[in-house]
């Protein structure tokens, strides 16, 4: 493809079955000539907590590049997910919107981990277009956005878009999304093939319309984007699913004891969705240095779609009864 990214094109077949889609096809004046004459508004939303190193930079770099200079992103909202750092001030001091997880929809009821502030964030934005992005990302360049809007602005058949990247680890290419290569990869290939060419399945950066996220639920905790690709593509076809070839990503990588608890959520989020799983054996057991067994219990609890909650349906003017 050369020249204007303004003609639609079958982004997500190539995608699906050839290279992803690069970034550098979609050029942000134009997806904001396209946005504006479309009626869209786009939201950027970062759900964060204690990041306060990184999200300043990330939300800094966004609003002079996307908001100020091409009114490509109408706005940048936070999700602070009871951060005891200084994360909050520091994403309202680059300029945005922050809310405090509790303080949206308690009549709800509690919930935890990342899947809930995504879910949360539904509630508070305006956008059409809502996109996803991780607030640790120490490289974060602006045509992460731009590249994940590209696909929803050109094609009318996208409706989710995912990032794709070179994972680094200790300075080496490629050798990082361990759980991704070692749990995420071979789950997808084995249990649900049709999305076994999604390269990064759990990449926190992505993207979609408002009317496909509203309608799926939303797994609390570190399942969360691996049931979102198996449900849009359960309702909407894999043809809606669009992936984007962003570069190179820098982020803190956590230590191994950490991955298990994620690697055990996205393996029962996989098996409860193709109908395999066991509900008494959810939680993680491992072992210490001296060989005493731990039992760490993983976040397996699932928002309802959003386009069901009260609230928001009249806040978004749907009708109560539906």
């Amino acid at each position: 493809m050369t020249g204007s990214a303004l003609q639609p094109y079958a982004a997500h077949l190539m995608a699906l079955f050839g290279p992803p889609v690069p970034h550098t096809v979609f050029d942000p004046a134009e997806l904001a000539a396209l946005k504006q004459s479309d009626g869209q508004l786009v939201s950027v939303v970062l759900p964060a907590r204690n990041e306060a190193s990184t999200i300043g930079r990330i939300i800094e770099t966004i609003s002079d590049d996307l908001v100020e200079r091409w009114g490509l992103v109408d706005e940048i909202v936070v999700i602070d997910d009871d951060s005891i750092d200084d994360t909050a001030f520091v994403a309202l001091a680059a300029g945005a919107k922050v809310f405090n997880i509790n303080e949206i929809l308690p009549e709800e009821g509690p919930g935890a981990g990342k899947g809930n502030a995504l879910w949360k964030s539904l509630h508070v934005t305006e956008g059409s277009l809502i996109c996803f992005v991780d607030a640790d990302v120490r490289n974060f360049p602006s045509h992460y956005v731009t590249g994940l809007l590209g696909p929803l602005l050109t094609d009318d058949v996208v409706g989710f878009t995912k990032a794709v990247y070179v994972r680094m680890l200790d300075g080496t290419p490629g050798e990082g999304g361990r759980v991704t290569e070692l749990m995420a990869r071979p789950l997808f290939s084995q249990l649900f093939p049709h999305l076994a060419p999604i390269v990064q399945p759990l990449s926190g950066e992505y993207a979609g319309r408002r009317e496909v996220l509203e309608t799926i639920p939303f797994v609390m905790g570190w399942g969360v984007e691996t049931a979102m690709l198996i449900d849009i593509a359960d309702q909407f076809g894999v043809e809606s699913i669009a992936q984007v070839e962003l570069g190179t990503r820098y982020h803190r990588n956590r230590p191994l004891h950490e991955l298990g608890p994620q690697a055990t959520a996205i393996l029962y989020t996989a098996l409860e969705r193709a109908g395999l799983h066991n509900d008494e054996a959810k939680d993680l057991i491992r072992y210490d240095m001296d060989y005493v067994s731990q039992r760490i219990e993983i976040e397996v609890r699932e928002r309802p779609a959003m386009n069901t909650v009260a609230s928001y349906r009249s806040k978004f003017g749907y009708e109560l009864s539906a």
